[in-house]
């Protein structure tokens, strides 16, 4: 019942991404990146922060005093997953998403997790790990034979 949860979220995140994706690419004519996810941003803080009130307390000085590392630390962080996906997204198209998410689990899963935190990895993960890798090469192959 655990990894429902996790796939539930999954889901709901590679949706979002999706939608992100979407508007990404269709930005593709747009000569200034940062303008383009100055704006996006801007929506996004404006959803976020009408959404705010349903989750409880809304203590944004007390929770800043206490994280105000992370929190700079995961702007810096979305900052760079933004000028990527622009990038990535308006000038080599949705398809090359694929290696986005490879790259992410290697840096996320890999890096992250299992050096920075020390989460649980076994033979299961190893073996994701190197299809994950596999994948890149066949879509390599694909981009050259296609």
């Amino acid at each position: 019942m655990k990894m429902f949860g996790a796939l539930l979220f999954a889901f709901i995140a590679a949706t979002g991404n999706a939608v992100f994706v979407y508007g990404q690419k269709k930005s593709s004519g747009v000569e200034n990146p940062f303008v383009f996810i100055v704006l996006t941003v801007s929506v996004c803080l404006v959803i976020t922060l009408t959404a705010v009130p349903f989750w409880g307390k809304a203590d944004f000085r007390g929770i800043f005093k206490a994280n105000y590392l992370p929190v700079l630390i995961s702007g810096l962080g979305l900052f760079i997953t933004y000028i990527g996906f622009n990038l990535l997204y308006s000038r080599y198209g949705a398809a090359h998403y694929i290696l986005y998410a490879v790259v992410s689990i290697l840096t996320t899963s890999i890096f992250v997790g299992i050096f920075l935190f020390r989460e649980n990895f076994n033979i299961y993960h190893m073996f994701s790990v190197i299809a994950a890798i596999t994948t890149i090469g066949l879509f390599t192959l694909g981009q050259v034979k296609g």
